[in-house]
Order: structure tokens, then sequence, then C-alpha cells
């Protein structure tokens, strides 16, 4: 009994010392007096636009590819900077940048890869070969594609209501530099080569036509790949058929050891090509095979008289910003970037299924490269090429086609 009672009266003993440890570590109740302070309302989070771009940042045509992302870059920067407003709010623009290697099974892999992490639309891929197969998977996503640079005309004829281009396609450049070879540069005899890509075997085939077409006349045809370096055999069989000009389908990359191995081989053609080559890393992979007005190209892009100084700026812009000269291709991407995003902001929703409808409708957005509207295929009105040939080791201008 004694041993229940001492038990009883440790218990209650330890139930009294922890109320009073619980009672000493409540906080003391605030002064009647004393107003208590509302939480501060928490900042609303931006909301975040993500916007895929897709070009080679390696291999053979990286500095292409490189070129096209700090493009997409600048236009993403100054876009931000500037504030855009979506929905009643202040968006951020994300670029989320991915590297296709300018291999089409590379191309629709990363594609997927874009699909997944549901960017509201593309800019890219740089080549048709790469831009082709990729564009089925945003087709099938409902995610709307500009390519500022792949110029295959199957690109925008697939059916496919998600493709845009901000630039003309092969079916004008090929038929204009062909038209070129025959009555300005008297082209009789012309052999025409291509690297079997579907941008170089493309715009090959369109300027075969329009050759054959003003009444010039082929004398071969040959192909090579975009990564070859010996082209020995197949120059030295043209040589013996003696063109006036030679056609090249391909990139700078392969053109410019090309133009290296025809004058060690002596043979005196003039050479042409299409945007692939028309850029300003030619003079530094021709050395010194680049004669003066021996290479005439054409960019499938181009701005004249006032148009022009905005370009200007914006090479001056861009080279301020990174340290190195536009390439080709990069105003075509700040374009692109800049007329999805105006879709966007019209539309107000940076859903796809909401802004494509207005994209669609761009009639005449002013851009570096000059105005930018598309037709029903998803083409550019009046796409413009520009004519260019290389003096002192420079691209000089000749003429803008529309």
């Amino acid at each position: 009994m004694q041993f229940k009672v001492k038990s009883a009266l440790t218990l209650i003993a330890g139930a009294v010392l922890l109320v009073a440890c619980g009672k000493k570590e409540e906080a003391a109740p605030a002064p009647a007096s004393a107003p208590v302070a509302a939480p501060a309302p928490a900042a609303p989070a931006a909301s975040v636009i993500k916007i895929g771009h897709v070009g080679p940042v390696s291999g053979a045509s990286a500095h292409l590819g490189k070129d096209n992302e700090y493009g997409a870059r600048l236009a993403i920067e100054e876009l931000n900077a500037t504030g855009v407003m979506i929905g009643g709010k202040k968006v951020t623009l994300e670029l989320v940048t991915e590297d296709d290697a300018g291999d089409p099974k590379q191309g629709t892999a990363v594609a997927q890869k874009l699909v997944d992490a549901k960017v509201a639309g593309v800019i890219g891929h740089l080549n048709s070969g790469t831009t082709i197969p990729a564009s089925k998977l945003y087709s099938d996503a409902g995610i709307p594609q500009i390519s500022p640079s792949a110029t295959n005309p199957k690109y925008t004829r697939q059916g496919f209501k998600t493709a845009f281009r901000v630039v003309a396609d092969d079916v004008h450049l090929g038929s204009n530099l062909g038209k070129y070879a025959v009555t300005t540069l008297k082209g009789k005899s012309i052999a025409v080569i291509d690297d079997r890509t579907a941008y170089g075997q493309g715009v090959a085939e369109e300027f075969t036509k329009a050759v054959e077409g003003a009444g010039g006349k082929v004398i071969a045809k040959e192909f090579t790949n975009d990564k070859a370096t010996d082209f020995s055999s197949i120059l030295t069989s043209i040589k013996g058929k003696k063109p006036d000009v030679v056609f090249f389908g391909g990139m700078d990359t392969v053109a410019g050891p090309m133009l290296k191995q025809m004058k060690s081989l002596g043979l005196n053609a003039k050479f042409m090509g299409g945007d692939g080559i028309c850029t300003s890393e030619l003079p530094k992979l021709a050395g010194d095979a680049l004669a003066d007005d021996q290479v005439y190209c054409a960019e499938a892009g181009g701005v004249e008289g006032q148009q022009k100084a905005g370009m200007d700026a914006f090479k001056a812009k861009f080279k301020t910003k990174f340290g190195d000269d536009v390439k080709l291709y990069a105003p075509y991407v700040y374009d692109a970037v800049n007329v999805m995003v105006a879709a966007m902001v019209k539309a107000d929703s940076a859903d796809p299924a909401k802004y494509l409808p207005v994209l669609a409708q761009t009639a005449n957005h002013p851009g570096v490269t000059g105005p930018i509207g598309f037709d029903e295929k998803g083409d550019i009105k009046g796409g413009a090429l520009t004519l260019r040939t290389y003096r002192a080791g420079k691209a000089v201008d000749l003429a803008v086609i529309r």
C-alpha cells in the first residue's frame, strides 16, 4: 500500500513538471495594444515560356550552328530585357538549345526531347536534312516550328500546319542561280556536283532545271558527301570536259577544300553554289584558291535600301555581344524568334493551339531581314535572294532578287 501511494505521488509530480516545462516553452502573448503585422504578400512568380532552338553546334557545320544559336540568344535576351506581357502578366522566355550535329537521326532524337520538354515553339533546324524529319514530330505534337535556313521545298509541302520558314526555298534559289550562270556568266557548258544531302541535292536539281531552261548545257553530274575531303577523281573527270562553270550543292566546309583542289588541278572555271557556301568563312576555308570574281553564290534572303541600315546595325550589335561576325543565318534566327513571340503576344497566350493560327496569319512583321509574312504553306512571301561574289577575300553583294 505504501509503495502504491509513493508511486502515485511520483507520477503526479512528473506530470506537474511536464506541464511546467510546456508552459515555459510557449511564446509570451503579445500585449493587447501591439498590432500583429500581416505577412508580406509573396511576389508573383513570372511565368516561364520555353522556346527550343536546334542546330549543328558540333560537326562540320558547327560554325553555322553556333551562329544560329547566337541569333536566338540575342533575341531572347532583348525580349526579356524589354518585357513581354502575356495573359496579363510579365513572362520570362527561356531558350532551350539542342545539338543535332547535322545528322537526321540525332535531329529527330533532339526533336522528341524538345517535345517532351513541352516547349512552346521551336526555331530550327538549320539543315533541310534534319529539319524535314523533325518537322513530323513537331506537327504530331502541335508545336510551331520556324526554320531560319532550311530551303528544301519538301519542308513546307508536307501539309503540316506547324511548319514555317523565313527564307526563300531552293526552287527560287536554284532557278535564279541557273539563269544567272547562263545569261550573266555566259556559261555554255556546266558541271554539277552535289553532296547527297536533302539541301545539296535539292538546290542542285533546281539549278540544273534552270540551266537547261535557259538554254545552257549540263555536261557532267557528279556527287560526293558532306564529310568528304578528297575530290580529285570527280574534278579530274570534270576537267576533261572543259566546263565554264562548276556548281556545287553543299556547304562551305566542303566547298573550300574543293576550290583548293580545283586550283591544284588547273581547273579554271567559275564556281557557283547556294546559300550553303555563301558565308563569311568561305575565304578562310578556300585560302588563296579563292580568286576575285571566281565564286558566285546566293544567300536565301536579302535587304536593300533603308533596310540595309537595320541589317548593318544588327551585325554591329551581334559582334559587340559575341565578339564574332555574323556567319550567315543569325539575322534570320533573330527574326524567327521575334515573329514567334509576337504571335504569342497578339494571341495573349503561349499555348501552341492558341497562338499557332495567329502565327500563320503573320502578314508584315518588320524584321532585320525585311518584312515577314507567310503564305498558306508556311513559306515566306516575296522571299529575297542576294547574289554575291568574293573580292579580296570579302563577300560583295551584286544584286537582291525577289
